[in-house]
Parts: structure tokens; C-alpha cells; sequence
């Protein structure tokens, strides 16, 4: 249940607010050590949270955050391969270049998602 106050903005539960909270924590752990696993979990979060509330807000951008990140990795492996395979001294400069600026990003947003989770918010408001 959430409610509306005076100044316009929207409180949820503290159990929506867990809810947003475990999957923003589940995106950055797919992100990070458990990719996969939490993915899985991601996509239980959302079929089981309500349209309208911060928890499903928070579980569908974290789906969409990493199937964007998944996307991005495989691009970056199918380049890799197509210009000169795993011998090619290339292949190096693409693996660092994309894990220090690419996937830095990623894990980022995920960390920026977590905290507003931690405050009931979403990362962008549509005030």
C-alpha cells in the first residue's frame, strides 16, 4: 500500500521497500559474483511484486540493467573474436578497456539503484 502526502510524494511499505531493496542488491551481485543465480531471482522479484509499487519499479530496472550489460558483454566478446581471436595482443586492450569503463558503469547504476531503493525512491523521479 502506499500513500500520498501533502508535498505530493509517494511513501511505501517498509516490505516494498525491502523488496526494491533485494533487487537492487540482486542486480549488482549478478553484476559482480553471482551472475545467473540472481538474475533468477530478479525475475521471481518482479513476477511476484505489484505494477504499481517501488519493488517492481526496482526489479525491472534491474532486468533491464543487466540484459543491457549482457548485450554489451557479448558485443564486446563477438569483436573480440572477429578482430584477431584471444592470440592477438588487441584482444588485452579490449578486455580492460570494457571491464574499467563499460562494466564500471554498470555496476555504478546498480550501486545508484540500491541507495534509492534504501530510500523508497526510484533513480529518476517524473516530478
Amino acid at each position: 500500500m502506499q500513500t500520498l502526502n501533502a508535498d505530493s510524494t509517494v511513501n511505501f511499505t517498509d516490505a516494498q521497500i525491502k523488496q526494491a531493496s533485494n533487487s537492487a542488491i540482486a542486480s549488482l551481485l549478478n553484476l559482480t559474483f553471482l551472475p545467473g543465480f540472481a538474475f533468477i531471482y530478479l525475475l521471481y522479484n518482479l513476477k511476484k511484486s505489484n505494477k504499481e509499487t517501488i519493488d517492481h519499479y526496482h526489479a525491472l530496472l534491474a532486468i533491464k540493467l543487466n540484459i543491457i550489460a549482457a548485450i554489451s558483454l557479448f558485443a564486446v566478446s563477438g569483436l573480440m573474436i572477429l578482430m584477431g581471436g584471444f592470440d592477438s595482443p588487441l584482444t588485452w586492450v579490449y578486455v580492460i578497456t570494457y571491464f574499467t569503463f563499460v562494466h564500471t558503469i554498470f555496476i555504478l547504476v546498480a550501486v545508484w539503484a540500491i541507495v534509492r531503493a534504501w530510500s523508497g525512491q526510484k533513480i529518476k523521479d517524473n516530478s
